[in-house]
């Protein structure tokens, strides 16, 4: 009924008003009257504006701790002592008395060559020794006659005796001489026998009878031997600066080796470089390690564990509760039910927790989860 009143209206309207004008407004009248009431008498609801939720978090108390955690670096095995011998003087080997693989002690031996010209000069510098010595004796003789008769006043001059003191003089100096060149040539022919320096294994070794061999030419291009000292061995490692603290001298580590993967070996620091390798960044540390049954050979590559255990507690935290982002690394701090973030250095990490440095306190409330979207100074509903 109220919809056919309306119409009824709108006719008369346009009946008095019968301009274009007129019409358009009396349309426009007839949209607007349903709006100005409704059915049941009651204005239509409003749009209800809701405040944002509070996050709800799970905080950690802030607490200190010693976190122990190993490093694992890998190593080398080299012997404690190695050398590479070589022959001295041109020489032919003669005979040789080890092989690869033979265990020889200090000053055994090992080779002999044979020089036939060394033989020679040693014959030649015996003669002139001996001649030396002949025209040494006579001079002393001589000197020692004038000095006998001298003592009877006016038969021999001063001179003289000086001349014959001189004589004798300059020949104990040549045959001195003739000595020390007779000394050389046996020390050369000493050269011939090539003997062990220290207790160990021939691990080497490119010589055979009839070889030639010495310090220059074609026969120097190789060692006769190589010989390792193999029942104490060096185990060497290289560790990053960051860990360096952690290693002492004395102290011992585990290692294990490829060849026994279910065994671990101890070895004990005994020697630390000092200082960094400009190229590694990393210090050089040796260690020795007891191989009496000779089961770790040289040259065995290791993959050495170091306890890495402090002597101070640091502040420790799950590893949940510190964010990493792109610009910076930060954990959660909820303060007056504010979340405040506080830029940290993480440490060591071990079993799910991790070390972190930064400005913070004892029994600080930190976001057990930290999330890039709990925004600085936002407030925060801490679960309890």
């Amino acid at each position: 009924m109220q919809l056919r009143n309306l119409i009824h209206k709108a006719k008369g309207l346009t009946a008095i008003v019968n301009t274009p004008l007129t019409l358009i407004a009396g349309i426009g009248l007839i949209a607007l009257l349903p709006a100005c009431n409704s059915t049941n008498g009651e204005e239509a609801p409003k749009n209800k504006v809701e405040a944002p939720a509070v996050p709800a978090v799970e905080t950690v108390p802030l607490q200190k701790g010693m976190l122990s955690t190993n490093l694992s670096i890998p190593g080398e095995l080299i012997a404690f002592q190695q050398v590479d011998l070589y022959a001295k003087e041109n020489s032919f080997v003669k005979k040789l008395y080890a092989d690869v693989g033979t265990e020889v002690k200090a000053g055994q031996l090992l080779a002999t060559m044979e020089a036939p010209e060394l033989t020679s000069l040693e014959s030649a510098a015996q003669s002139r020794l001996k001649s030396q010595e002949a025209v040494y004796i006579a001079s002393k003789a001589n000197y020692d006659r004038l000095l006998e008769t001298s003592k009877t006043p006016g038969t021999v001059s001063q001179n003289d005796l000086d001349q014959a003191l001189a004589k004798k003089n300059s020949d104990f100096a040549q045959w001195d001489a003739a000595k020390a060149q007779y000394r050389e040539v046996a020390d050369r022919k000493g050269y011939l026998e090539i003997r062990a320096p220290f207790n160990g294994v021939i691990t080497t070794r490119n010589a055979n009878p009839g070889a030639y061999v010495g310090p220059s030419g074609k026969g120097s291009e190789f060692p006769l031997f190589t010989l390792q000292e193999q029942k104490k061995l060096r185990l060497v490692i290289y560790v990053p600066e960051a860990y360096t603290g952690y290693l002492d001298q004395q102290d011992k580590v585990n290692f294990t080796v490829n060849a026994f993967p279910n065994e671990k070996f101890t070895a004990q620091v005994k020697r630390l470089a000092g200082a960094l390798d400009l190229k590694l960044r990393s210090q050089r540390i040796e260690m020795d390690v007891a191989n009496e049954k000779k089961r770790l050979l040289p040259g065995m590559v290791s993959s050495v564990i170091i306890p890495l255990s402090t002597k101070d507690s640091s502040f420790i935290l799950p590893k949940s509760a510190v964010v990493s982002s792109q610009e910076r690394v930060f954990v959660i701090k909820v303060v007056n039910g504010k979340a405040e973030w506080v830029d940290v250095k993480k440490g060591r990490e071990n079993d799910g927790k991790v070390e972190v440095f930064g400005e913070l306190s004892a029994g600080d409330a930190i976001v057990k989860t930290g999330s890039e979207e709990v925004r600085e100074g936002s407030a925060v509903n801490v679960k309890k």
